[in-house]
């Protein structure tokens, strides 16, 4: 029996866990977005999400996820279909505003479509982590002090649309995620002068904007993520329960026990 369940696919570790969690699935590319899958998928475009809309009906699909890293499209109005005239000013207006404007105003047009949007987390309830330590070296007190003081300040730039991780270390700010993503600010982390990191090895801090919708922009780390907190000089790294994707589980499990980190999950 045909699958209800449309993934429509960026690039990294989640399209094929999905895919290979869900083989009947009808699995979406976008052209020039970079993707991840291998085998049979359909190519879409943008520009026309009008066409996409008509064959995902024609499909019998009824739930979609959006999964994987997705850069924002480069839209040509010449190519534009007739759906997509039609939402022209308040897609104009959406890109004017931060990545989770964007991203709910992309919701509603598959939601007012007819479509139910899933959340790669709500398909793959293994990929989260419950509230505890997930590794074998538990945090110190001056650990917690620094995830209390990560998570404190993420709710704080929230409001502004501003990260997804931060950096702490003897209670000070060492990087906050921006644009660039958490490996930059571990890169950066890793070049901060010795002389400004004194006293115990800091944390990495991850957790969801305040009102994110998790169902398309859902924080993930994975082994790079662990190799990065490695370089970087940090003791380990806390997560937001339930509320993170953690990608390639055992490998990245197996990395925070080689490199002997601390890996707790938090409920915010």
């Amino acid at each position: 029996m045909p699958s209800d369940l449309a993934i429509l696919s960026g690039a990294g570790a989640l399209p094929p866990d999905l895919a290979n969690a869900y083989p009947d699935a009808l699995c979406i590319t976008f052209t020039g977005i970079a993707h991840s899958l291998t085998g049979r998928t359909e190519d879409h475009s943008f520009d026309r999400l009008g066409s996409l809309f008509t064959t995902l009906k024609e499909r019998g699909i009824s739930r979609v996820v959006l999964a994987g890293s997705m850069h924002r499209p480069a839209l040509n109005p010449e190519n534009f279909d007739a759906f997509m005239l039609r939402i022209a000013p308040q897609l104009v207006a959406a890109f004017k505003l931060g990545d989770d404007s964007l991203l709910r105003f992309v919701i509603e047009m598959f939601e007012i479509q007819g479509f139910t949007v899933c959340g790669a987390h709500e398909l793959l309830p293994e990929l989260t982590a419950t509230a505890g330590i997930v590794s074998q070296v538990a945090p110190l007190p001056e650990h917690l002090e620094d995830i209390d003081r990560g998570l404190a300040l993420l709710g704080l730039l929230s409001e502004a649309d501003i990260g997804q991780s931060s950096v702490f270390e003897n209670g000070l700010c060492l990087g906050v995620e921006t644009l660039q993503g958490t490996d930059a600010l571990l890169g950066f982390v890793a070049q901060t002068p010795p002389h400004l990191r004194r006293g115990h090895r800091g944390v990495l801090v991850k957790a969801p904007k305040t009102g994110q919708d998790l169902r398309v922009d859902m924080p993930a780390i994975g082994p790079d993520t662990i190799r990065a907190v490695q370089v970087a000089g940090l003791a380990g790294l806390a997560i937001a329960a339930g509320r993170v994707l953690v990608l390639e589980p055992d490998q990245t499990r197996a990395l925070v026990s080689e490199f002997g980190l601390f890996f707790v999950a938090r409920e915010i």
